[in-house]
């Protein structure tokens, strides 16, 4: 199969194509295209056409259009749909996209919406989803799902997995319940397959099921998903009843998420933001952080002042200090980012101490070879032994301190319940520049005695 590429060419024949309104030959054209290549047609077209090549295919095919279009896209068609169209389209989709889409709905329709819904059933599983957080695994997840109860004989179960698996999408897991929709366990279709059809469900279903709360965090949801190779896994309500189940591709989509938003704040950008944004929330969305690189330069320059003197004697030791800002905004960055990926896929071991001693040594070895060669360098440069001198001890204290802060840092904001992502870029750059500086003097102003 060849990779959908979208090309100018194409989006001015299709807009040819909706302009003249030659709607046998788009609804064919679509019918050869891939929903998700087909979101990515309707992002680039106008509110007028987008609207139009929805209300022309088939709710089977544009219901999942829907979940693929970027938020103001979709926001601006479902704008110009009506509650009748927006509920044909919810109802070709599972209800965790059905929800999701009339939770961006304005309030005023919503109900409108709702009540156009034929299945009531599908109905009431959207409205019970809209009550759970959305950052929760209740908001995550499906109410589709296959479940048979543990009183039933293989014969029974049979036949109420066929009934049930009509409006599943794809089953990857058969759940067991008691009477009261107790999760139990799950069954192994194999051992279905290879049982006498009058054999109870309680006799060969298997105990042993991971689940997770309603009220579980999406990012603890895919950890545990990861950890086991889970394809699917049950959510449970308070008491312990089954209420639905989160498939792997919420997960990726999960995953996604975090990770831009950690890429995001490591950058020094504030919150989520896309490239095309406006300028306004660009700038909301960065200048928190570059004013605190500004105020760290600012600092940075006072201390500078405070060793003026010491400067106008040795002024080599100015030529150095870009060198020990970087070195010590490297290091910490580097020492931050292994610890918020190890924070994030959850296999940091051992206790706090022994993770900072293990940086320590770790920053005292690459410092003092760093060390080494920019003693020699400046030594052969400028022949000043204790300048050369001053410069390499300051660079080895500079990298041990800014290992220890890169790690202790990200440790210390995750103990405190805060995404310790904050902890990289612009944050402990500009600590370690200003921490960098300031022991880079004061070292060189005790060995050269001024």
């Amino acid at each position: 199969m060849t990779p959908f590429k979208l090309t100018d060419e194409l989006l001015a024949h299709i807009g040819e194509l909706i302009k003249q309104h030659k709607n046998s030959e788009l609804v064919a054209m679509m019918q050869e295209i891939h929903y998700a290549d087909v979101a990515e047609i309707v992002n680039e077209l106008s509110v007028e056409d987008a609207t139009y090549l929805i209300k022309l295919l088939d709710s089977d095919k544009t219901s999942d259009v829907l979940t693929e279009l970027d938020e103001d896209v979709r926001e601006d068609v479902l704008n110009n749909l009506s509650s009748k169209e927006i509920a044909e389209e919810l109802e070709e989709l599972d209800t965790d996209d059905a929800a999701d889409i009339v939770a961006e709905l304005p309030d005023e329709i919503v109900q409108q919406v709702i009540s156009e819904i034929e299945d009531r059933e599908h109905a009431r599983d959207i409205v019970d989803l809209l009550r759970y957080d959305e950052n929760s695994a209740g908001g995550l997840m499906a109410k589709e799902l296959v479940k048979v109860n543990e009183n039933w004989n293989v014969l029974t179960c049979v036949k109420e997995m066929r009934a049930q698996a009509e409006n599943v999408t794809r089953v990857h897991s058969i759940y067991v319940v008691d009477d009261d929709d107790m999760l139990k366990g799950r069954l192994s279709l194999k051992d279905l397959l290879t049982t006498s059809t009058t054999t109870p469900i309680k006799d060969v279903f298997i105990h042993r099921v991971d689940s997770v709360n309603v009220n579980e965090k999406p990012e603890e949801v895919a950890k545990i998903m990861s950890k086991y190779d889970l394809e699917a896994i049950p959510v449970v309500d308070e008491i312990g009843r089954l209420v639905g189940r989160i498939t792997i591709d919420d997960i990726v989509d999960v995953i996604r998420e975090e990770a831009d938003k950690d890429y995001q704040m490591a950058a020094g950008i504030s919150q989520s933001v896309e490239a095309d944004d406006s300028i306004w929330e660009l700038t909301r969305a960065r200048l928190p952080w570059l004013f605190l690189g500004l105020l760290g330069g600012v600092g940075a320059a006072a201390i500078m002042g405070g060793f003026e003197e010491m400067i106008s004697k040795h002024a080599i030791l100015f030529f150095f200090t870009p060198l020990i800002a970087a070195m010590a905004g490297n290091v910490g960055v580097q020492s931050s980012a292994i610890i918020v990926q190890g924070l994030a896929n959850d296999d940091l071991k051992g206790s706090i101490s022994n993770r900072l001693i293990k940086e320590m040594l770790l920053a005292m070895l690459n410092g003092l070879i760093l060390a080494s060669v920019l003693l020699l360098f400046t030594w052969f440069w400028k022949g000043t032994l204790p300048t050369a001198f001053a410069i390499s001890i300051s660079l080895v204290v500079v990298i041990v301190v800014a290992g220890i802060i890169g790690t202790f840092t990200p440790l210390f904001l995750h103990k405190r319940g805060i995404d310790p992502a904050i902890a990289t870029g612009p944050f402990i750059t500009t600590s370690n520049d200003i921490f960098g500086i300031l022991i880079y003097f004061w070292i060189a102003k005790i060995i050269l005695g001024i």
